[in-house]
This record gives C-alpha cells, structure tokens and sequence, in this order.
C-alpha cells in the first residue's frame, strides 16, 4: 500500500514539549482524522507536515519525498488549510484563487476555469466577484479551501476545516472531500466534532499531550479501548483513550 505520508520520530519544544517521539502514518486515498483533547500537539504536527513550523527532531516523508531535505517538491503536492482562514480582504474569490493558481505557476486560462469550478462546487458562484471584505467566518473559510485545492494537491491538510460553517456548508465541505478521496486524493484533517470524523474517517489518529496514543479503523481503536466491536461511539472510545493523558497542553 502506497503512504501519502509517513512521520517518524517527531518532536518539536516550544517553552514546553509540544509535540514527542511521534509516529504517524496515513495511506494514499483515505480520509485521515487526527484527535485530540485541546492543546494535544494537533495543529503543531500538522504545521510541521505541511513545512510551516521545522520539527527539532524527526522525519517527514510525503509520497516518498523527504519534506526536511527537499521542502519545496514536498510543499508542491501539498495543501495547508488553517483553522482561521486567511484570504486578502481587498479581493474577489476569484481574484484571489487566480492569484494562488499564479504562485503555483498555473496558466491563467486554466486557473480561472479551476476557479470557477472550485466557488461553484462551494455554493460561491454568486459572490465570484464580490470583495471578501464583508464575507463571513464561513464564507472566507469557504474560499481559502478554494485556494487550497486550486493547485489539486495530493496531499489536502485542513485545521478544523467545518469552524464556522452553517449546516448547509458544512454538507458542501463534507460532500467535497469524501469526493476527492473518493477519486483518489488523501485527507488529514483535525476536528472537534467527533460525529463527523466517525461518519467520514477511514482511520483516526488519537493524540494527548504531544504523544501519539492509538491509531487505526474505529473497530481497531474500540479494541485498543477495550470496548466491544460495533458497540461504543467514537466519542466514547475517545474520551476511554484520553482520559489518562488529561495534562498535555501543547498547541
């Protein structure tokens, strides 16, 4: 089975440790959910994937290409979503994902088709030409998964990508990444709402304090728990996994 991404050995310390001797691996085609109380080193392992913060210690490799020594051929089949979007306010939706498409040296022909189809796909259609200015939360989330996708990654990171979608959203999100991996792509993404990483997950990644604790389908993970197969909810398989591991503060 081919790895989009293989993480051996990882720590990073910031005033404290953050995150610990971490070992992760997410297949090529799957929808990876990587959990964790708050401040268990998520979003530090995933700043450290996608080549945005340098790990003190440890390996990167994404489909086979080592992200420390050759940082740009890796952050090329790579896309970084944050949990707090980040798009230029002064800017149309479509101006900005022609900007992104142009950084990654797309033609402008085929960016602003991408473009187009992207907001489309996203319920932005009506709003392509209008300043983000006076987007919403959601709204700008919206476009920043945009410009995301635009350069079609193999790899797709996203920070609690449902932060301040309304239901009808969330349903366009969620329906867009079960079709990308159902085409092919990969997936790593953290979220708070358990519901959805059960729904969606083919294999969850359990984090507490900077250290990885479990890893595997729900059933594998309802095995680690020591819980029935088929019975438990992730939520409980989760909160069974953490609860001895309540002091990791780590980003």
């Amino acid at each position: 089975m081919t790895e989009a991404l293989i993480v051996r050995g990882l720590d990073k310390t910031f005033t404290k440790p953050a995150v610990m001797d971490l070992d992760l691996t997410v297949h090529a085609g799957e929808l990876y959910a990587l959990l964790g109380p708050n401040g268990a080193g998520k979003t530090t392992t995933l700043r450290m994937v996608a080549g945005l913060t340098k790990p003190d210690k440890g390996a990167i490799s994404i489909f086979g290409i080592d992200a420390l020594a050759d940082p740009a051929a890796a952050k090329a089949i790579t896309a970084w979503a944050p949990d707090e979007a980040m798009v230029y306010d002064r800017l149309t939706p479509l101006e900005y994902l022609e900007f992104v498409a142009g950084l990654w040296n797309i033609e402008p022909k085929a960016a602003k088709t991408r473009a187009e189809e992207l907001l489309s796909k996203l319920g932005l259609a009506a709003e392509a030409r209008t300043r983000c200015e006076g987007f919403s939360r959601g709204m700008k989330q919206k476009v920043a998964l945009a410009g995301a996708l635009i350069h079609d990654p193999r790899l797709l990171i996203l920070d609690e990508p449902l932060t301040g979608l309304d239901a009808g959203a969330a349903r366009l999100v969620k329906d867009m990444l079960q079709e990308r991996v159902d085409a092919g792509g990969t997936v790593i993404l953290t979220t708070h709402i358990l519901e959805v990483a059960e729904r969606m997950a083919d294999r969850i990644g359990i984090i507490a304090g900077g250290r990885l604790l479990a890893e595997g389908t729900l059933d594998a993970l309802r095995s680690q728990a020591g819980e029935g197969q088929g019975g438990s909810s992730l939520e409980d398989v989760f909160l069974q996994l953490t609860a001895g591991d309540a002091n990791g503060k780590a980003a």
